[in-house]
C-alpha cells in the first residue's frame, strides 16, 4: 500500500510540474513618466508545443509602446520561450500591470500581476536653462520624382493605343451570307438534306442529330401554318397543330399528326432521359418527319383566303410569341444578374476566410454583441455609496434593490444601491451593488462570496466553480476575487449555456461594494471587456 501510495504522490508531482507555467518580470517596478517599462513572459514547453502570446495596445492602464519579437532559447528537447513587451504611462501613480493570458496548446496560462510606480518628473526651472522655440523645419517634397510617374503613364497610354491600333487594323471575319429559300417547304427540304450529309447519328450523337431534326420540322410548321412551334412543348405543339387544321381547313390525318408526334416525343426522350433508339428507328423517324413536312405542305389550299377573324388570330400568335420572348430574354437577364452578384459576393467571402479566417468574417459581416461593445464609446462613472468608480461599455441602469434583499438582512441594511447592464440570462452581464450597515458590522469577504454564489443559483446558475484570490486596486485598495465558470439554465427557451465570471467584492466605510462581470466562456470580446473592466475599478477613498 505505502509502494502505491509513493507511486500515486510521484505521479501527482509529476503531472503538477509537466503543467505549463508562464514566469513574470520587470526590469523596473519604479519609473518616471513615459519612461518604459520592460515586462519579459517566458514559458517552457516541450518542442510540440504552440505558443501564442498576446498582442494588444495596452495591459490594464499601461499603454504597449513596443512589441519586442519572441526569443528561442532551445534546452534539449524544450524550448524556452521569452517575450517582451515595452509598457509606458503618462500619468503618475501606483498601477497594476494585470495577469496576461499566453494560449498554449489552445488553453489560456495567465502571468501573475506586477505592481509599479510612475513618478512625477520634478523640474526646477531656476536650475534648467530655458531655450527659445526651433525654427519650422522644412520638409522635402516627394515631387521630385513627379516625371517618373508621367512616364509611365505615358507609356501605359501608347501601349493602349497600340492594342487598340492593332485591334481595329486586324481583318474581321467575313461571314458567308445567309441562304434566302423561296418557300417554307423548299427550306424544310433543303435542311434535311444538310442534315444527313453530317452523318450524326453515325457518329454516335444521337442526342444532336434530334434536335435538328425536330427543330427543322417546328420551324417549318412555325413559318407555315404560324403557330409557336418553336416555344411549344411537344403536347402543346400537337393541340395547336390540330386546331389550326381545323381553322384554315388543312387536310389533315391523325395518322400524320401522330406520326408527327411520335417522332417529337421519342427526340424528348433522347434529350432528357438519354434514351438511345435502334438504327432502323432512327431511319424510321426520318422518314415520317419528312412525310410529315410534306403532307403538311399539300394539305394546304392553294388559294388561301383569310377572312378577319382568321388575319386577327394570326396577329394574336405572332404577338404571343413575341411577348414570350421577351419574357423569356427578361428572365435570362435577371437570373444572369443574380448568379453573376452572387458569384461576387460567394468569392469575396470565400478570400476573407481563407485570407482572415471564419470568426473574422462572422464579427464584421453577420455582427457580434459584445464585439459592438468592445468597439463603442466608453463611460467612466462613479456608482453607489461607498461610491465605485468604473468604466463600462455601456451607463448601468439603476434597479430597484428593495426586491432583491431577503427580509432577515433588509433590517441590517441602512442603505442599498443596485445598477446593472443586461442579465444573468444575457451573453453579457455587469452587476454593481453598495452596501451600508445600520450598525458597526465587519464584513467577512469570503461569506459574501458564498452569499452572492447563492444569489447567483436563485437566479439559475449551476456547476458553479469558484476559485479565489486576493485583489488590489491600483491605488492599493484590497478586496477579494472570486472567478470561474457556471452553466445558466434559461427555462423559458429550454437552453443551457457556460458562463465564465469575476466577481470583486471590497469592505470599507461599514459597507460592503460588489461587482460582477459575467460573459459567454468561448467569447473573445467579453474576455476583452471584463479585462478592461477590472483594470479600471477604483473606490472612493473618504
Amino acid at each position: 500500500m505505502k509502494l502505491k501510495l509513493y507511486i500515486a504522490l510521484f505521479l501527482l508531482s509529476v503531472s503538477a510540474w509537466a503543467q505549463p507555467k508562464v514566469s513574470t518580470s520587470v526590469n523596473v517596478t519604479k519609473n518616471k513618466i513615459g519612461a518604459e517599462f520592460r515586462l519579459t513572459l517566458k514559458t517552457d514547453v516541450d518542442t510540440f508545443s504552440k505558443v501564442k502570446f498576446p498582442e494588444r495596445k495596452n495591459f490594464g492602464a499601461l499603454e504597449v509602446i513596443q512589441s519586442y519579437k519572441i526569443d528561442t532559447v532551445k534546452k534539449g528537447n524544450r524550448y524556452e520561450l521569452i517575450k517582451k513587451y515595452g509598457l509606458t504611462q503618462f500619468d503618475s501613480g501606483k498601477y497594476t500591470i494585470p495577469r496576461i493570458p499566453v494560449v498554449i496548446n489552445g488553453k489560456p496560462v495567465f502571468s501573475d500581476s506586477i505592481k509599479v510606480e510612475v513618478n512625477d518628473v520634478k523640474v526646477d526651472t531656476l536650475k534648467q536653462k530655458m531655450y527659445d522655440i526651433k525654427a519650422i523645419a522644412e520638409v522635402k517634397s516627394d515631387w521630385g520624382t513627379w516625371w517618373i510617374y508621367v512616364l509611365i503613364l505615358l507609356a501605359l497610354a501608347a501601349l493602349g493605343y497600340g492594342i487598340y491600333h492593332r485591334l481595329k487594323k486586324t481583318p474581321k471575319e467575313v461571314k458567308p451570307e445567309p441562304v434566302v429559300y423561296k418557300s417554307p417547304i423548299e427550306k424544310a427540304t433543303s435542311l434535311l438534306q444538310q442534315l444527313e450529309t453530317k452523318g450524326l447519328w453515325q457518329k454516335g450523337e444521337i442526342k444532336s442529330y434530334y434536335s435538328e431534326l425536330t427543330d427543322i420540322a417546328r420551324n417549318y410548321i412555325e413559318e407555315e401554318i404560324h403557330i409557336p412551334a418553336m416555344e411549344s412543348t411537344t403536347s402543346e405543339l400537337i393541340e395547336a397543330l390540330r386546331i389550326a387544321a381545323k381553322q384554315k381547313k388543312l387536310k389533315l390525318s391523325n395518322e400524320t399528326v401522330e406520326n408527327l408526334e411520335k417522332v417529337l416525343q421519342q427526340a424528348d426522350l433522347v434529350k432528357f432521359a438519354k434514351v438511345k433508339p435502334l438504327d432502323y428507328e432512327i431511319e424510321e423517324d426520318k422518314k415520317r418527319i419528312s412525310n410529315s413536312i410534306v403532307t403538311i405542305h399539300k394539305s394546304i389550299p392553294e388559294v388561301v383566303e383569310e377572312d378577319d377573324e382568321l388575319a386577327l388570330w394570326n396577329e394574336q400568335q405572332k404577338e404571343l410569341v413575341r411577348l414570350q420572348k421577351l419574357k423569356k430574354q427578361k428572365q435570362n437577364r435577371i437570373l444572369t444578374t443574380i448568379g453573376v452578384t452572387f458569384g461576387i459576393l460567394l468569392i469575396a467571402v470565400s478570400s476573407l476566410i481563407y485570407f482572415k479566417g471564419w470568426d473574422y468574417v462572422k464579427d464584421h459581416l453577420l455582427g457580434h454583441p459584445t464585439k459592438e461593445l468592445v468597439e463603442g464609446d466608453w463611460v467612466y462613472s462613479q456608482y453607489g455609496n461607498p461610491g465605485i468608480k468604473i468604466e463600462t461599455p455601456k451607463v448601468l441602469k439603476r434597479v430597484d434593490a428593495s426586491k432583491l434583499l431577503p427580509k432577515e438582512v433588509a433590517g441590517m441594511v441602512k442603505e442599498m444601491q443596485v445598477f446593472a447592464y443586461g442579465s444573468i440570462l444575457d451573453d453579457f452581464y455587469i452587476t454593481l451593488n453598495t452596501a451600508t450597515y445600520k450598525e458597526e458590522v465587519k464584513a467577512d469577504l469570503d461569506k459574501a462570496v458564498e452569499g452572492y454564489l447563492k444569489v447567483m443559483e436563485s437566479q439559475g446558475a449551476t456547476n458553479i466553480i469558484v476559485k479565489t484570490e486576493e485583489f488590489d486596486t491600483q491605488k492599493g485598495i484590497s478586496g477579494k476575487k472570486a472567478y470561474g465558470t457556471m452553466v445558466v439554465v434559461n427555462k423559458i427557451k429550454g437552453s443551457s449555456t457556460k458562463m465564465y465570471y469575476e466577481l470583486l467584492l471590497f469592505a470599507q466605510n461599514n459597507g460592503l461594494q460588489q461587482i460582477m462581470i459575467a460573459h459567454r466562456d468561448d467569447d473573445k470580446y467579453g474576455k476583452e471587456i471584463a479585462e478592461r473592466v477590472l483594470n479600471s475599478v477604483e473606490l472612493k477613498v473618504e
